[in-house]
């Protein structure tokens, strides 16, 4: 699945102490020659070999990391040693990872309470820690690899590093058959997506999360060849002081069947050559820090949830512990030239309940979306929910009938095809038939159901079109896979006059000055979220109350400022069609147009708890 990143405008500039910069290596070479002093220096202190534990996510490049400490090992007198040794052979990893892969062709059953501890051979780590013990050839023996700080060695380890990446390198190996996974040396072209998404994230964001308050290092390793090295002190000051500011994501786009062509006009993306959606905020984005004096950080934003009290809220945090439950989307639906709704819309589908998910997937949360029009043009429509008098049973029959590869050339007639324009809110809660129609531009808010971030999308039909080839720039890829079991057994066979009554939502005036408006669509109980909106040109206020994250979308307008009414200089600026998240820890803010330009700002937000 292709994807593309867009950094600009999405530095965040904080202010951090100037010991905490000062402390920063940026540099593979200065990077593995600070931890090799390091290890000397305590090697000196306590007068036996020193174990340094170099650990990771997936996608680090260790045998890069190992060579570059080995051009910095002068004395030549480091043991290196590859965690790898302490795996189970692969067929037992492969029978352990088998249950959550399942059979089901588009979704496997998480691995919650997984640890990195479930893949290791008893005997082996034996074998290793009585290795390590009898150490005395070496002053400092490196251990590395995903998982070399595991907690059963923890006794022995004297220090321990932590090399990060953000998620889209690994997802880019994955889907190039790069990435080496758990138990292998070399990369494993058979590796399946499911593995990852529904296994091994968990292993390693398991051990990740413990590692936070154990590291004595955190080193960004998105690229092997440019490291930077944080002393534990530094990383924790630049994760707390984060949470002080309003906090952008680094965008990301997909192309897909449906995609379409107002990113030209807005976005400068190379390489993207049409654009089904991209992503303003969520829990798979990176962040980008400017400490300035030349040091510029990326890092996971799920590495600001080791506060997730001060990030998402205490009751939100207790309610889903390591999980940010909010998405959000721009769906493109722009099109020069008159275009077929079967080229235009996406496919028709509907989205789980949390007990959905739970039964099936073994996710916390299901998936409750919402459609926001910020952008209409010809044409502009919104599929969603069934004719007051259609045969229903017919109309499952016809999917099953065609699983995509067959036109079913009547599908207007079972289902709603409802005119859009701007300002309109479309509530979708599961089990509702719907898919935006194109010819406008969509902010899709919706819950994210998994902490790995996993899609759940039940496909029923996609007018049996050809899917998008990334390599050829065409529509020429095979017809996508629907999921008509899922589907058909979530379906709730939503009519034209409920969907009306319920459904299509209009927002009411909660607030009104000389200086703004503030206004709330109505919602569902089922609905776990609220969407509001600021209008203004000059100035709107607004507060978290220390209670809920707030993520702010710009809809219409050029740019405006957020910043802290009680310190001005925690701000940020965001661009048209750019997310902020306002952390729940911010309280009271406001928002200040540029150039004193009409300006509508999105409110997404869990509902008071």
């Amino acid at each position: 699945m292709p994807l593309y990143e867009d950094r600009r405008n999405a530095e965040n500039r904080i202010q951090v102490s100037q010991s905490c910069t000062e402390s920063i290596i940026v540099g593979t070479n200065r990077t593995m020659n600070r931890l090799m002093s390091s290890a000397r220096e305590k090697t000196t202190a306590k007068n036996s070999p020193v174990i340094v534990a170099l650990d990771g996510w997936y996608g680090v490049d260790w045998p890069q990391i190992i060579k570059a400490a080995q051009s910095a090992d002068l004395e030549k007198d480091i043991c290196y040693i590859n965690f790898l040794s302490v795996f189970r052979n692969i067929e037992e990893i492969k029978a352990y990872k088998k249950p959550f892969l399942t059979e089901d062709p588009g979704f496997g059953y998480v691995n919650h309470a997984g640890e990195i501890r479930d893949l290791i051979d008893p005997e082996r780590l034996t074998e290793l820690r009585e290795k390590l013990q009898a150490a005395c050839t070496s002053s400092v023996i490196m251990l590395y690899g995903s998982g070399a700080a595991i907690e059963d060695l923890a006794d022995l380890i004297d220090i321990t590093v932590y090399f990060d990446k953000t998620r889209q390198p690994i997802l880019w190996q994955m889907w190039d058959r790069q990435l080496v996974p758990f138990g292998m040396e070399h990369a494993d072209e058979n590796y399946s997506w499911k593995e990852y998404y529904y296994c091994d994230y968990y292993l390693l964001d398991h051990q990740k999360t413990r590692l936070y308050d154990r590291m004595d290092f955190w080193v960004e390793a998105i690229d092997a060849q440019n490291l930077k090295l944080l002393p534990r002190s530094a990383y924790d000051e630049i994760i707390r002081t984060l949470l002080l500011y309003p906090i952008k994501e680094i965008k990301i786009y997909q192309p897909g069947p449906w995609g379409a062509y107002r990113y030209r006009e807005l976005f400068d993306v190379p390489g993207l050559e049409c654009n089904a959606w991209n992503e303003l905020a969520g829990p798979e984005l990176g962040i980008a820090v400017d400490l300035g004096h030349d040091i510029y950080l990326e890092m996971p934003m799920l590495n600001l949830m080791q506060y997730q009290p001060q990030f998402l809220g205490a009751r939100l945090a207790e309610a889903y512990p390591g999980l940010f439950p909010l998405d959000v989307w721009l769906d493109d639906g722009y099109f020069p030239e008159k275009t077929p709704i079967e080229r235009t819309a996406m496919p028709i589908h509907n989205h789980p309940s949390t007990d959905y998910v739970r039964r099936h997937f073994n996710e916390p949360m299901g998936r409750y979306e919402t459609y926001y029009i910020c952008e209409a043009y010809e044409d502009a429509c919104t599929i969603m929910g069934y004719k007051d008098d259609v045969d229903l049973e017919k109309w499952e029959a016809l999917c099953r009938d065609s699983e995509n590869l067959r036109e079913i050339k009547n599908w207007r007639d079972y289902l709603c095809v409802w005119d859009s324009n701007i300002g309109d809110l479309y509530l979708i809660p599961p089990g509702t038939a719907h898919g935006h129609g194109g010819n406008q531009m969509v902010l899709e808010m919706d819950t994210c159901p998994s902490i790995a971030a996993t899609e759940y999308s039940f496909f029923q039909y996609d007018y049996a079109r050809n899917s998008w080839n990334d390599d050829k720039k065409t529509m020429t890829g095979k017809p996508m896979k629907m999921h008509l079991e899922h589907g058909f057994d979530n379906e709730k066979w939503r009519r034209s006059e409920w969907v009306k009554n319920h459904l299509l939502a209009r927002p009411k005036v909660v607030s009104w000055d000389n200086e703004a408006k503030f206004d709330r669509y109505p919602t569902l109980p089922e609905m776990p979220f609220e969407i509001e909106r600021y209008h203004f040109y000059q100035q709107a206020s607004g507060s978290t109350q220390g209670k809920l994250l707030h993520i702010l979308t710009l809809t219409i307008g050029n740019r405006i400022i957020i910043r802290s009414k009680t310190d001005p200089s925690r701000s940020t600026e965001i661009e048209r069609f750019q997310s902020v998240l306002v952390p729940a820890c911010f309280e009271d803010y406001e928002l200040l147009s540029t150039d004193s330009s009409f300006c509508e700002v999105v409110l997404f937000r869990w509902k008071d708890i």
